[in-house]
C-alpha cells in the first residue's frame, strides 16, 4: 500500500450539540467526495474526538412510530432527540463519556467494512486494557466488560467508501444516569458501564477523566488504524477548519447543560 497522509484530528473543549455535529460530519463528507473527484489523492481524512450535550440517538433499525413514541419521553428528560443514518437503535451521548468521529476513505486505506468495524473495536479494547480492564467477546458490536455491562458502542454509515459517526466510550459515570433511562442498542439486559466503574481495586482514578484519556487516544487509535496522525489546526486545510471553528462557536453559544436527568420525568424504563 503506498504510503498515506496523515489523519487530520481536532479535540473539541465545550460539548458539542448533536444536530450541528451531525451536519459538520456530512459537510466534511461533501468536502472529501468534491477533492476526491477532483484530485485522488488530495482529499483528507479526518478524526473529530469530543463529547456531546446530552442527547439520545435513534438508528436506522428503528421504525417510525418507535422514534415518535421516544422522542417525547426522552426530551422530557432534558436531553435533546435526533434519529440518525447509523446503524443500531437508541443509544446516549453526553459528557463524560468521549465520541470519535473518523471520517476516513476505506478505499484507499483497501480496507473493508467488517474490518473497519473491527479495528474500531480493537482501539476500545486497547484503551481501557490500559487501566487493567478486561473486555469479553461478544456477540454484539461493542466493547463488553461482562455479558450484562457494556463499555463502549460502535455506530457507523459508509457511503461511497467514506465513513462516517464512529465510537463512543464512557469514562466517567456521568452518562450512566441516563442510559439507565433507555434500552440502550436494544439490548434489554445489558446496562452501560464506565472505566471509571469498571476498574480494578487497586487501579488508579488519577486518569480517568475525558481530558486525561484524549491523548491517549489519539495515540491508540493511530496505532490501531496504523496511520500517523496530524492536528487540524497546524494548518493547510482552511476550509475544514472554518467549519470546525463554526462548530467551536455553536457550542459556547449554546450555554449550560443539564448535569442529570431531570427530576420531572423520573420514570425509567
Amino acid at each position: 500500500m503506498p504510503s498515506l497522509p496523515p489523519i487530520l484530528y481536532h479535540v473539541f473543549k465545550t460539548p458539542l450539540p448533536y444536530r450541528p455535529t451531525l451536519a459538520l460530519q456530512h459537510s466534511i463528507h461533501q468536502l472529501q467526495l468534491r477533492r476526491r473527484k477532483e484530485s485522488p489523492a488530495s482529499h483528507p481524512d479526518v478524526l473529530l474526538l469530543l463529547q456531546h450535550r446530552p442527547t439520545y440517538t435513534g438508528g436506522r433499525r428503528q421504525n417510525a412510530e418507535d422514534l415518535s413514541a421516544e422522542e417525547a419521553r426522552l426530551k422530557g428528560l432534558g436531553a435533546d432527540w435526533v434519529p440518525t443514518d447509523r446503524g443500531g437503535e437508541t443509544t446516549f451521548h453526553g459528557p463524560g463519556q468521549i465520541v470519535g468521529y473518523p471520517l476516513l476513505d476505506l478505499g484507499r486505506m483497501s480496507m473493508s467494512i467488517r474490518t473497519y468495524i473491527c479495528r474500531l473495536e480493537q482501539f476500545m479494547q486497547r484503551q481501557v486494557a490500559a487501566h487493567g480492564i478486561r473486555h469479553i467477546k461478544s456477540e454484539h458490536t461493542g466493547l463488553f466488560t461482562s455479558p450484562t455491562e457494556k463499555l463502549g458502542s460502535i455506530g457507523v454509515q459508509v457511503r461511497h467508501r467514506l465513513t462516517t459517526h464512529g465510537f463512543a466510550f464512557n469514562v466517567t459515570d456521568e452518562p450512566l444516569r441516563w442510559f439507565d433511562r433507555v434500552i440502550a442498542c436494544g439490548l434489554a439486559d445489558v446496562r452501560a458501564t464506565s472505566i471509571l466503574k469498571s476498574l480494578p481495586p487497586t487501579a488508579s482514578k488519577a486518569d480517568v477523566t475525558v481530558s486525561a484519556q484524549m491523548n491517549k487516544v489519539v495515540d491508540g487509535f493511530s496505532e490501531t488504524i496504523e496511520r500517523p496522525m496530524r492536528q487540524l489546526m497546524e494548518g493547510g486545510e482552511d476550509e475544514l477548519v472554518e467549519h470546525v471553528l463554526a462548530l467551536e462557536r455553536i457550542a459556547v453559544a449554546a450555554g449550560a447543560w443539564p448535569k442529570e436527568p431531570l427530576a420531572s420525568s423520573s420514570s425509567s424504563l
